[in-house]
């Protein structure tokens, strides 16, 4: 079985800076969030909450998290003639340049010409990257390869890119219409984190776990597997129901939104009686913190299962769009402790980052920590207000206090990974988790 970061040198030495630029990303949403929480325990002067808010969440989804993919996709499934074309340097540095353009101009003027000129720019940069890898993906014939059902789930994570960019396009009729504020307003926002979320991030890291079991012949059943991809396929679409239930539409909504969770429910089902004999197979793959953080993000995407189950039902679906610390620990528990944590996984899996170094460890630790304590915070004082039992005393100053660990540890993994040189050649080895073990990974 050949070894963990096969990555061609040409590959290290002209992605390396790429790949930097997202975890920087990382660092930059992480102090945004900071910020936020912070101006809820001292305001700031001159500062508008709510125009940071829009730069914070742009900068999670664009700056960290699409970059990132977009690495590990090109990486994944084309190989290094055609991965090192200048098409996708252009195409990756327009797009970061569109994220910091929005970053600049989100917190000054929130929604107006600037900032909605460089997302517009960001959402045709990406059909132009989905044009491109797939017209290059389908000439290295994938489709009918070694890694045709991952790249099954890859093609659908780039139809959800595309399909959720419908809510950004509706946003302008809708607002110039006057409805700005209205349900319509709102559910063209839902429809777009929903395909976003649901879609996009979650497709591609799923399609990203069966690439890893394709590569290094880790046999599964290909029936199961082609089951779980269209009963998650198929649910998606009319999950977005889940997301407009606080209109309190008819019941046919209500049932539609159900039974697309219940699906998803089965999909999980399958999911896990395909993977649960093959674990200890899979956890050769990690080795160290790489295994920790691939577990926390299979707990994460466990319970994002759950919780959009929970939704179907009218009385938590008020209950949800009544508190909203619920919602916002549900973004944060997919964005960071399904996707961002397992993305990192990957790439240590792969060599692209390393814990070799006690400071990447630390950081990580107390990225982990911190993402830990402000979910059980968010969570619980959900439950304090839904039990009529108050606040949790000084909420604001614990949550603030908490989150300073999570830009402090990006900051630090990040830093340790500025000196740290992946092996430009790897041999093979009958251990896949043998050079991950070899770089504490």
């Amino acid at each position: 079985m050949p070894k963990t970061g096969e990555i061609a040198e040409e590959s290290i030495n002209r992605w390396r800076l790429p790949l930097l630029s997202a975890l920087l990303g990382l660092v930059v949403i992480a102090l945004l969030g900071l910020l936020l929480r912070g101006m809820l325990v001292a305001p700031v002067v001159g500062l508008n909450y709510k125009y940071l808010l829009h730069a914070h969440s742009h900068a999670a989804l664009l700056g960290w998290l699409y970059p990132v993919l977009f690495i590990a996709l090109l990486h994944a499934y084309l190989p290094p003639e055609v991965r090192n074309k200048q098409v996708y340097f252009r195409q990756f540095w327009l797009s970061q340049g569109a994220v910091l353009g929005m970053l600049l101009s989100f917190p000054v003027q929130g929604y107006a010409a600037v900032s909605i000129t460089f997302s517009t720019a960001h959402i045709l940069l990406s059909y132009w990257f989905i044009l491109r890898f797939w017209i290059d993906a389908k000439a290295q014939s994938i489709n009918g390869g070694m890694h045709q059902l991952s790249f099954l789930f890859i093609k659908a994570a780039l139809f959800f890119l595309a399909l959720s960019s419908l809510g950004p396009w509706a946003m302008g009729p809708i607002m110039a219409s006057g409805h700005s504020g209205t349900a319509l307003y709102y559910n063209a926002i839902y429809f777009y984190l929903h395909f976003l979320y649901n879609g996009w991030f979650t497709f591609a890291v799923l399609g990203l776990l069966f690439w890893l079991l394709e590569k290094y012949n880790i046999g599964f059943s290909q029936k199961y597997g082609l089951l779980f991809f269209r009963l998650m396929f198929w649910a998606c679409l009319p999950a977005y129901l889940l997301s407009v239930l606080w209109v309190k539409p008819g019941a046919v909504v209500y049932f539609v939104g159900g039974l697309a969770a219940l699906v998803q429910l089965l999909a999980l089902g399958v999911l896990l009686g395909l993977l649960w004999p093959l674990r200890a197979r899979i956890y050769t793959l990690f080795s160290g913190w790489g295994r920790a953080l691939f577990i926390l993000a299979g707990t994460a995407f466990i319970l994002k299962i759950l919780m959009q189950l929970s939704t179907a039902f009218p009385y938590m679906a008020d209950l949800a769009y009544n508190l909203r610390f619920f919602i916002i620990g549900y973004l944060h528990l997919v964005l960071i402790g399904f996707v961002s944590l397992f993305m990192i996984a990957w790439l240590a899996q792969q060599g692209w980052v390393s814990f070799s170094r006690s400071i990447g460890r630390w950081g990580m630790g107390l990225f982990i920590l911190a993402f830990i304590g402000t979910e059980v915070l968010l969570f619980g004082q959900g439950l304090y207000l839904w039990l009529a039992l108050g606040a949790i005393p000084k909420y604001n100053e614990l949550l603030f206090g908490v989150s300073v660990l999570l830009p402090l540890g990006a900051l630090l993994f990040f830093g340790s990974q500025l000196k740290y040189k992946p092996p430009h050649t790897l041999q093979p080895s009958k251990h896949p988790g043998s050079y991950a073990s070899a770089a504490k990974n």
